[in-house]
């Protein structure tokens, strides 16, 4: 006689067996799911990633044919040109060292405000490091990617595997076409011969310009590009050139110390706060301090 509980025999209080195939999914039970694709953001694959790497990769890479024709421009040999993408592969600093040689400066001033404007990206490289935690051996090679765009979408990725995505295609697409533009450009400035008469002089601080702006999304940043600007045309006449971009480096320390010098003074002048309690009928009523103690009446 089968024991007490459900019809069948199955012991009480324990589930009746589900009938199905062997090896097979019980009837009504849910098939199990399959492993999910891998994603580097919520809702979005792999592609995703590297179709918007490779957007900032060609769309920042073709600003290399603009410092091929400033470089040979100024007087730089297509050697050198080709060499400083290859070997210096950051935009604004060989911007800034090609702009100050093309003004008559001398090379250690330019060599020196390329240097400083290149040492965020050591701080990018703090941050990427522990982010993308890459092999030993391969962090040297890496070090040379690390620039403002690949650090842009490193950092937009949530997962490991998305930011190694992001950070190898935007690397490899952007250091590939930056070098091939940046010969094209130099060969076309060389063809053309006098760059100045064709106004390609332009080009190096347009293409600076078109490249910091987007990144001056808050007002003190604003404001500390505007100030470095007017530092910058103000030295222009008494300074030997490319020192007035050096001095530029002060507006950043000296926006944010007039900032917390306002914010202070702020904090200082603001009334102690008297705060609201509602009565039964729901007037607000302002508690003020007295002998230590919160009690409720008028403010005097």
């Amino acid at each position: 006689m089968p024991p007490s509980g459900t019809p069948g025999g199955t012991p009480a209080g324990a589930s009746p067996r589900t009938s199905g195939a062997p090896g097979r999914t019980p009837a009504g039970a849910s098939p199990r799911t399959p492993p999910e694709p891998p994603y580097g953001r919520a809702g979005r694959t792999d592609a995703a990633v590297v179709r918007d790497a490779l957007g900032v990769g060609v769309a920042v890479g073709l600003s290399g044919f603009a410092f091929g024709v400033t470089s040979v421009g100024a007087g730089i040999s297509l050697l050198q040109t080709c060499a400083l993408s290859l070997l210096v592969f950051t935009g604004a600093s060989q911007f800034a060292l090609v702009g100050a040689l093309a003004a008559g400066g001398n090379p250690y001033t330019a060599a020196a405000g390329a240097f400083f404007l290149g040492i965020r990206n050591a701080f990018y490289g703090l941050r990427l490091s522990h982010l993308l935690a890459l092999p030993a051996a391969l962090r040297p090679l890496a070090a040379h990617w690390v620039i403002d765009e690949t650090t842009a979408v490193t950092l937009a990725q949530p997962t490991r595997r998305a930011a190694r995505i992001g950070f190898t295609v935007t690397g490899l697409s952007l250091y590939v076409l930056w070098n091939l533009t940046t010969l094209a450009g130099a060969l076309g400035a060389q063809a053309l011969g006098d760059t100045g008469a064709w106004g390609l002089d332009a080009a190096s601080p347009a293409v600076f310009l078109a490249l910091l702006a987007p990144m001056l999304q808050t007002a003190t940043e604003r404001v500390t590009a505007a100030f470095a600007v007017v530092l910058v045309l103000g030295l222009i006449p008494v300074l030997p050139p490319g020192v007035p971009v050096l001095a530029a480096a002060l507006a950043a320390p000296t926006v944010l110390f007039l900032k917390e010098r306002v914010t202070a003074t702020k904090s200082q002048d603001t009334p102690p706060e008297h705060t609201l309690t509602h009565d039964a009928d729901g007037a607000g009523v302002p508690l003020r301090r007295a002998n230590g103690n919160h009690q409720k009446g008028p403010a005097r």
